[in-house]
């Protein structure tokens, strides 16, 4: 698992990016989610993602050709988050606007890779950690 944030997104955008990006990795993939858990007194705590997901950062260039690359592969699962997303009011309005939108004038601000760990280090490799 990776994600990979726009560089030119602004903080508040590249959080709530990335915030939505493991929603979609949790509900997509049960296994990234670990059992729920106690501390020392019997308090119960909620499952966290039992793997380490890098957060990486991209240009918007580089995120569009991540997204096309990444697809492609039968072993890897893309999620990602775009402007139409971040603009719209409404999942409908995201829907139906997304759905009039030609795939090169979707513009993403991150994507959530899941995969085999040498397929998803192969697309990756090359990304700076998000800093």
């Amino acid at each position: 698992m990776v994600v990979v944030i726009a560089a030119e997104a602004p903080v508040g955008v590249a959080l709530n990016t990335a915030a939505l990006l493991g929603v979609g990795l949790g509900h997509h993939h049960d296994q990234v989610v670990g059992p729920e858990t106690e501390d020392a007194a019997g308090n119960p705590h909620t499952g966290m993602c039992a793997y380490p997901i890098p957060v990486l950062r991209a240009s918007a260039e580089q995120l569009h050709d991540l997204r096309t690359q990444a697809a492609v592969r039968d072993d890897v699962t893309v999620h990602d988050m775009h402007q139409i997303a971040q603009r719209a009011r409404t999942y409908d309005q995201m829907s139906t606007t997304l759905s009039g939108t030609k795939p090169d004038d979707v513009e993403y601000l991150g994507l959530a890779l899941f995969g085999p760990r040498q397929t998803v280090d192969s697309l990756t490799g090359a990304l700076a950690l998000y800093r």
